[in-house]
């Protein structure tokens, strides 16, 4: 048998043992890189009290439809440094103060509150730091709560948004 060799390499200068190692090896880091992000982001699309968020549902539906039988609708700006906005209305809104909510999309601890406060041109305003890239919810407020305007937004920054009782 001239020609042919029966020396066996190792098992490690194979590719097979390699290949049976691979699978689970990477079921393990795929695992522990689930854990990590798991610890990293909290899970606060996770409503504990989802009877209590149910109910509130019903709340806003009502401000949203004070807000379409008014003709409501803002349009605000942001340059960066400054917030405006100007409403249009069948019925006139004098509140001193509006209150704006900014919601990211999937991270709560971005979530801002912000008081609009009336300008002598009856537009609101007020400083506001700009906004880190992402999706963003904006709920407009009266304060007794008595109609609620929203707009989605996709920004990196500066903005427009139109805001209207619809969804």
């Amino acid at each position: 048998m001239a020609g042919r060799s029966t020396e066996t390499r190792p098992w490690y200068r194979q590719g097979w043992p390699w290949f049976l190692i691979a699978l689970p090896a990477s079921a393990v880091i795929g695992g522990i890189a689930t854990i990590i992000i798991a610890i990293q982001s909290p899970h606060a699309l996770v409503v504990d009290d989802y009877y209590k968020e149910g109910l509130a549902i019903n709340r806003v539906k009502h401000r949203q439809e004070a807000a379409e039988q008014m003709h409501l609708t803002g349009l605000l700006r942001s340059d960066g440094r400054q917030l405006t906005l100007q409403l249009d209305s069948r019925e006139p809104v004098t509140d001193a103060n509006l209150q704006l909510r900014i919601a990211h999309a999937t991270r709560a601890e971005l979530d801002r509150q912000l008081t609009l406060h009336r300008l002598a041109d009856g537009r609101y305003g007020t400083d506001a730091e700009p906004l880190p890239p992402g999706v963003w919810y904006l709920r407009l407020q009266n304060p007794d709560h008595s109609w609620e305007i929203r707009a989605r937004i996709v920004t990196d920054g500066a903005f427009q948004a139109r805001l209207s009782h619809e969804d």
